[in-house]
Parts: C-alpha cells; structure tokens; sequence
C-alpha cells in the first residue's frame, strides 16, 4: 500500500506514458534508456521525407547542418550549463579523448602529469593512457577520494567521472574541481552516469571540460552520440587534437591550411551521424517541463525505498549494498554484491525485473525517475528476494 500511496504523490508519475513500456520493471537505464514514445515516428520522418524526399536539402532545410550545437543546447540545462558551450557528435571515448588531450594543451609546458580516476571505466583509462603517450605525460592513477593530495606543479590535467558506474557513488564535483583549479591544472569530468539523474553544475562550479553518452539515463537510443562541454572562457584556447572540415571555421573553403571555428564548434570532427543525433534530439523532448531538482528528489526516494525493501525483504547476509547510503555520495543506481550475481541477475530478467551484471559479484539496478515508479521498486526487490531464497 505505501509504493502506491508514493505513486500517487510522484509529480513526474505522467511522464511514464511517454516512454514504451511493457510488462517487465526496467532497472537498467544506467546502461541503456527505455525507448520515448515519441522517437519511431520522428525516426520516419527523418529517413523517408528529410532523406527520402528532400535528400541533400536536408542539411540547411531540415537542420541537419546546426544539429550538433542546436541539441547540445538542449542537453546544456540538464548538466548545468548556458547556450553555446556543448555539442553532439562522435562517441564518448572520442570526446573523453579531446578533451583530455585539449586540457593538457590547455596547461602548457612544464607540466607534464595526467591524473586518472584509478577505479574508472576502463576505456577512460585506455584513452588516457594514449593521451598521456601523445603529449608526453605521465599517467597517474589515483583513486577519487585521493586526488587533491595528489596533485602537484607537475599536473596537468584531471579526468575523473562524476558517479562510480560499478558502485553507483558519487563523488563531490565542486570540491574536486575547485582542488584541481588551485594546483593550476585542468579538469576533464565524465558525466556518462550522472547528466539526466541529477544536478551536475557545470557552469557553477567552473568545470573546464566535461563529456558524456546519452543513451543511458537521456535515453537516446543504443549508440547515440555523445556530447563535449568546453567551458565558454577556454574555448578561444581549446586546441582539439581532430581537427576535421566539420569543425574549420569555413568548412566548405577546402582550404589545406587549418583554421578552427569559434566556440564549441571546436570540437566538431567530420560528417555528423544525423540519423541517430535526429533520434536523440526527439527523445530529448521528454525533458520538457521537468526539472533536474524534481528529478534527484525521486531518484533518491526510490532507491531509498529499495534498500528499505531490500532490508525488509532479502534474507539477510545473502547480498551486500556497495552503494553509499548517505544522499550526497549516491548516484541513481544501487549495486548489490552477491557471490552467484551473474546467475542471480539471469534468473531475475527471466522473471521480469531487468538490472545488469558486473563482474565478478555485482547486482546493479538503475532508478530513472522519469519511467520508474515506487510500486516497481516494491516487487523487483519481492522478486529478488524471491530469487535468492
């Protein structure tokens, strides 16, 4: 009775009927977002009237031109950020790979040290490996927690990301950005797990450069691109390491000599990929009216009342939650461990409760506020409980 009394005071409870959703409890928009209801016909449209009638028209009739800064300015309120200092295109690891290059430019000589979130995702760490090679840095991976005693005159720059995707934790943006800042250095936040679940700040908090996907809990569909913020002060200094036409300040000039457009321009590469970016422009849509705030409060109500169920529920001893409980150091996800996890998890999506598996014992359910509700917290951890009996 009280998941349905919670139901029925959730002020984002509407927005669930514009998302396609069947019978299952979908815990796992923290790796990919249900589908908005809103996308398949948008999808049509683009593909047999833009593409289909108009053809090469599309690129000034129909937009498809502007589409890169034009839905970064969509997505800029929902991570904290004024018009003009993000665009869309090109895949997370590619933006990760910008921007940490472009901060250690940012930097200049005499410093030679690239800090790394030691329990990152392990692609960041792939790509700040091979920054640090290109630039000549050391790569140094710290953990989270450690990095203000880290730093040094050597550092250069800082990736870290803002929520832990195996744990679920959030680490504190303002006080680390502002500890990279006194050392000089530059700050380069990976915002995959956190942008559309909660208030990140960019603007406020003086953040240089930040990237992330938007097929998680932006929900724009499986490979959608991803998107760079370039903080407005750097951008007349940010010296992208892919330059491409895409990104020259007179793209059509053909001109062999390389001359970068002005503001976040910078960092377009090459042709952008309109059919999945048309996508998530639509999807976007389901952002009008909420605000970000609304959307924190339910998140952690929900992943309050599943411990709550969890504690309640699941006999105890047979999982342990990873997750920090205090509000200020949680994400919009809970990760469980437990000692059979992968079995555990297969067993739950056959029975309609849908979270993911990170080896080697780790449960994670993923809370987005926009299409989950209290009653479907309820019986996925009744299920679990079920399940581990």
């Amino acid at each position: 009775m009280r998941a349905e009394k919670l139901d029925a005071a959730d002020e984002l409870r509407g927005k669930r009927d514009e998302f396609v959703l069947d019978d299952v409890i979908y815990l796992d928009g923290n790796s990919l977002g249900a589908l908005p209801a809103v996308v398949p016909g948008r999808v049509e449209d683009v593909v047999r009237r833009q593409w289909g009638e108009l053809r090469i028209r599309s690129w000034e009739e129909s937009g498809w031109w502007t589409a890169p800064e034009r839905i970064g300015d969509r997505i800029a309120p929902l991570i904290g950020a004024a018009p003009g200092q993000v665009v869309v295109g090109d895949s997370t690891s590619v933006n990760v790979f910008k921007a940490l290059v472009g901060a250690v430019r940012l930097a200049g000589q005499g410093r030679d040290e690239i800090v790394v979130d030691a329990t990152t995702f392990p692609t960041d760490g792939y790509i700040a490996e091979s920054a640090a090679r290109l630039t000549g840095c050391t790569l140094r991976p710290v953990a989270p927690a450690d990095v203000p005693a880290a730093l040094g005159d050597r550092t250069a720059a800082v990736l870290l990301n803002h929520v832990d995707y195996r744990t679920g934790r959030l680490h504190d943006l303002p006080a680390l950005t502002a500890a990279v800042h006194r050392a000089g250095a530059y700050v380069v936040w990976d915002l995959c797990h956190s942008a559309g679940a909660l208030p990140v700040g960019l603007d406020e908090h003086g953040v240089d450069l930040a990237v992330g996907c938007t097929y998680k809990f932006l929900n724009g569909g499986p490979g959608s691109p991803a998107y760079l913020y370039v903080r407005r002060e750097l951008q007349d200094r940010f010296d992208s390491p892919l330059p491409g036409w895409n990104s020259h300040a007179e793209p059509f000039g053909m001109r062999t000599d390389y001359e970068p457009a002005s503001g976040a321009l910078r960092g377009r590469v090459g042709t952008p990929d309109i059919l999945s970016m048309l996508a998530l422009e639509a999807a976007l849509e389901v952002w009008d009216g909420v605000s970000v705030a609304a959307v924190r409060a339910k998140s952690l109500a929900l992943t309050d009342f599943f411990l709550e169920c969890v504690a309640e529920y699941v006999p105890e001893g047979r999982v342990e939650c990873v997750t920090p409980v205090a509000h200020e150091e949680r994400g919009s996800q809970i990760a469980l461990r437990c000692a059979d996890a992968g079995e555990v998890m297969k067993r739950l999506i056959e029975q309609g409760v849908v979270g993911d598996f990170r080896a080697p014992d780790v449960l994670r359910f993923g809370f987005t506020p926009l299409y989950v509700g209290f009653a479907d917290v309820e019986r996925a951890a009744r299920v679990l409980a079920r399940t581990l009996a």
